[in-house]
């Protein structure tokens, strides 16, 4: 990639000590220009999801039918291991790149449905990836390399949202591993996955030092016999099931257990920028394919004998939209640069999903607007990425949280909740 090296005034840091995030400015790096192995990524990446149309994301919506054989494609193409161990088949490319990939994939007929059947795959085992074991990385991360394992993250819980350290699902220890007991919700694709990244608590909260102490992670099977798994019905983004998950005296071998008992809050971490980055370069490709579709659409129709494109009131705000999918672009390939090169990036990476967010959600209802009575159509598939849109603005992350973060963060405001 090519990179612009110089002073831009702005706090680097997403870690506490801001001082250390502005010395970090001198040697700050902005990508300004995609390599040309990163637009083959791009292209090749497109070329994929070229094979699946509306007609194929609209039927997995209204079925809520998870979108099997485009998984199957982009495990049989090599994309599900972008990131992973060139070892076991992984490309072992960096955030960045999985994030061009990402972009496509959510510019594409899919939108974020097609999204989210993979991005766990790249920011969910990463902590497998940093801390697992020799054995643990082959057995865990190859079948999900090659498509036949499918996993889902359970970590939130309906009492703690986003206050993590609160979580209640416990794993008691006993022969030979852990008896877990708890609930998780909004555990995407629940449905399909038959494994499960599930973060606990082995000590309780009021008994540890630090909140963040006493949380063990595994990466485990999904029993569906013991565990039970319910749908939540919901407004968008059918294609990928969110569930209530019911966990009740559930064995998980300790050879599932990943890292050190007690450190499971510090290996999720690993996961979060990445997380960040991947949600918001995926909200900037869904509001593209919705712009894309409303522009066409602008310059097409014809009323009062006139183009409605060739009308400023038209024109105006989808240019408006391009500009803010623009900006959040690239304060989130800044922030996967950042991470690549193992920088603070917590700010950036926060930055953009919020910005993506926004960008993303303007940009579909302009779409909807912009098509008139036929966007509130299925014809159109801009409902259908309107719908999609607004979930960008409150998971995985809250604008409100990250606007807080980086209150606290980077302009050493007082901590506020």
């Amino acid at each position: 990639m090519r990179l612009y090296r110089g002073f831009d005034g702005l706090a680097l840091g997403g870690s506490s000590d801001v001082a250390a995030s502005h010395r970090l400015q001198e040697n700050c790096a902005v990508l300004i220009e995609l390599s040309d192995d990163q637009k083959a990524i791009a292209e090749n990446v497109r070329r994929t999801c070229e094979d699946f149309g509306d007609d194929y994301w609209s039927a997995c919506d209204t079925d809520k039918r998870f979108p099997e054989e485009f998984h199957r494609a982009m495990a049989d193409n090599g994309w599900l291991g972008i990131t992973m161990p060139e070892e076991l088949g992984g490309a072992n490319l960096g955030v960045t790149e999985a994030a061009i990939m990402m972009h496509e994939v959510s510019a594409s007929a899919g939108g974020y449905s097609a999204a989210s059947a993979l991005h766990l795959n790249l920011f969910g085992p990463h902590s497998v990836v940093v801390h697992g074991t020799d054995e643990q990385k082959k057995r865990m991360l190859l079948p999900l390399i090659e498509g036949r394992d499918k996993a889902c993250f359970g970590v939130t819980e309906p009492d703690a949202g986003l206050d993590t350290t609160s979580i209640k699902t416990f794993a008691k220890k006993v022969d030979g591993g852990y008896s877990v007991t708890g609930r998780k919700i909004w555990t995407s694709s629940g449905q399909v996955a038959n494994k499960i990244l599930l973060l606990t608590r082995t000590t309780p909260k009021e008994e540890c030092k630090k909140p963040t102490d006493g949380m063990t992670l595994f990466y485990t099977d999904l029993d569906k016999t013991q565990v039970e798994v319910r749908r939540i019905p919901k407004m968008g983004r059918n294609a990928v099931d969110s569930n209530a998950t019911f966990i009740d005296d559930y064995f998980v071998p300790e050879e599932d257990r990943i890292g050190e008992e007690g450190q499971g809050f510090k290996y999720i971490l690993h996961s979060l920028n990445p997380e960040r980055i991947l949600v918001g370069i995926e909200a900037v490709g869904l509001g593209r394919g919705a712009l894309a579709r409303a522009s066409q659409y602008a310059r097409e129709r014809k009323v009062f004998g006139k183009f409605i494109g060739e009308n400023q009131g038209i024109q105006h705000p989808l240019a408006e939209n391009w500009t803010y999918l623009e900006s959040a672009y690239w304060m989130i390939m800044r922030a996967a640069y950042l991470y690549d090169a193992g920088l603070p990036c917590g700010a950036e990476a926060n930055a953009g999903k919020f910005l993506g967010g926004r960008a993303a959600f303007d940009a579909c209802t302009r779409a909807v607007m912009t098509h008139g009575g036929m966007g509130y159509s299925t014809e159109y598939q801009v409902e259908r990425l309107f719908r999609e849109s607004i979930l960008l603005r409150i998971a995985p992350i809250t604008e409100q949280l990250i606007l807080s973060h980086i209150a606290e963060r980077v302009l050493d405001l007082p901590k506020s909740y």
